[in-house]
């Protein structure tokens, strides 16, 4: 039987070089970002982290960007209708 372990940060980006194909606007929100992420981690721990976090939060981040594209495609068509 294997477990897998609990990896809370992974699938995030926390390199503090700017990527090549990068903005400058984008690489400060992500260095902005992943500063909140890991006071946030640093202050709860990894037990209240998993709580919240239960498949990491890179997972987290990425259905809340999809959840935030689909709330504006939603008013988007209101508008033109």
């Amino acid at each position: 039987m294997t477990t897998e372990e609990y990896r809370p940060l992974k699938d995030l980006d926390l390199n503090n070089a700017r990527n090549e194909n990068e903005s400058y606007k984008d690489y400060r929100k992500r260095l902005k970002q992943n500063s909140e992420i890991l006071k946030l981690y640093s202050v709860v721990g990894l037990d209240a982290f998993k709580e919240m976090f239960p498949a990491g939060i890179g997972e987290a981040l990425k259905n809340s960007a999809e959840e935030a594209y689909n709330e504006n495609e939603k008013e988007n068509e209101k508008e033109s209708a």
